[in-house]
């Protein structure tokens, strides 16, 4: 587990990476970020079919969940996979034993994928109604 007592702990539900996770999927948010709305963009420049702007909500329900990981220190595969990482090495995934804590972790997997959900929705039927 994590020795050092700076650092975040493995919290069923609610932390199951540490700082360099964190750094990787804010890494990731920013990417995804700038290419969900150059995509945006580009699909309103380009005039294309109001049915071909829906596509863009898809990416940007994962630029959601990129970003809901690193505000809660909580990444959605590691909880499907039934892993935390709380440590500073990257990819040192512990597995959680806990069947509780594993149920937890999904539960929250769960939240945070309906939210991205729901943006990436919202961000569709958005551009869709745009003219």
């Amino acid at each position: 587990m994590n020795m050092n007592p700076a650092a975040p702990a493995y919290v069923p539900g609610a932390c199951n990476i540490g700082s360099a996770e964190v750094a990787t999927r804010r890494t990731a948010a920013v990417a995804s970020t700038v290419a969900t709305l150059a995509l945006g963009t580009l699909v309103l420049a380009a005039g294309a079919p109001r049915e071909a702007r829906l596509l863009v909500g898809l990416p940007a329900a994962g630029t959601v969940v990129a970003w809901l990981q690193v505000r809660n220190r909580f990444c959605v595969a590691y909880a499907t996979r039934g892993v935390f990482n709380v440590s500073e090495r990257l990819g040192a995934a512990s597995r959680v034993e806990d069947r509780a804590a594993r149920a937890a972790d999904r539960r929250r997997a769960a939240r945070m994928i309906a939210s991205a959900a729901a943006v990436g929705l919202a961000t569709a039927v958005g551009l869709y109604l745009l003219p």
